[in-house]
């Protein structure tokens, strides 16, 4: 019997069905890639955050240290209010995450000036820092005001202590401490930390615990 030969047609479309069948074979092809499904944009959130307390206690180096990672000995008067940005990313349930985009406003430390640009300042703030120079006990004390000039214009919101120059407690006098700062931060429900401008210490946590308490009045759960 004479053999039959197949038209380059016929092999075409038999070549095609094998591959076909070769594909949606996953054993045929272990070495493949799979098309990996795209993730969800990483949601985002704007928020204002005031940096205040009086003159000289550090509110400058520490949203330096914050924003830039740097810190400079030279002291630099802030004249009016200096605005910083930076973002952290907060982890959700469910392996999603969140990036909080923050304006930090640096509030000049003169209470006149205070007085008079308030409302421009603190309008729209989600937060405050409120800042304390170890060293120097009347900061802590002038504290209360600050935090209520800002909760005149805004309203009541998370609060965070800052008691600023940790570095120097061993080169000079401290005249108060733990007692002192949970007195003065009890009204407003406010944690605390020690910080460093100079060498960094609790700068970052600072920003974050308060990134933590605004994104919790705001409904939103952060993994712990």
């Amino acid at each position: 019997m004479a053999e039959l030969h197949r038209g380059p047609q016929e092999d075409r479309r038999e070549k095609g069905s094998l591959l076909r069948k070769f594909r949606a074979d996953p054993l045929s092809n272990p070495g493949r890639i799979e098309p990996v499904p795209s993730m969800a944009e990483m949601q985002r959130i704007k928020t204002k955050v005031c940096l205040v307390g009086e003159a000289a206690v550090g509110k400058t180096s520490l949203i330096r240290r914050f924003v830039q990672d740097d810190f400079d000995d030279r002291y630099i008067t802030t004249l009016g209010a200096k605005v910083s940005k930076r973002e952290i990313v907060f982890d959700m349930p469910g392996r999603k995450q969140l990036q909080m985009d923050i304006t930090v406003w640096d509030i000049m430390g003169e209470k006149g000036f205070r007085d008079l640009l308030k409302e421009a300042f603190f309008h729209g703030a989600k937060g405050v820092l409120a800042v304390a120079d170890l060293t120097r006990y009347s900061t802590l004390k002038e504290l209360d005001d600050w935090v209520q000039g800002v909760f005149k214009v805004v309203g009541e919101i998370p609060v965070v202590y800052a008691i600023n120059k940790i570095d120097l407690k061993d080169e000079v006098m401290i005249l108060y401490g733990d007692k002192e700062i949970t007195e003065a931060s009890r009204a407003f429900e406010a944690p605390y930390f020690y910080t460093s401008a100079k060498t960094g210490e609790n700068v970052e946590n600072l920003f974050k615990r308060l990134g933590t308490m605004v994104l919790q009045r705001e409904g939103i759960a952060v993994a712990s």
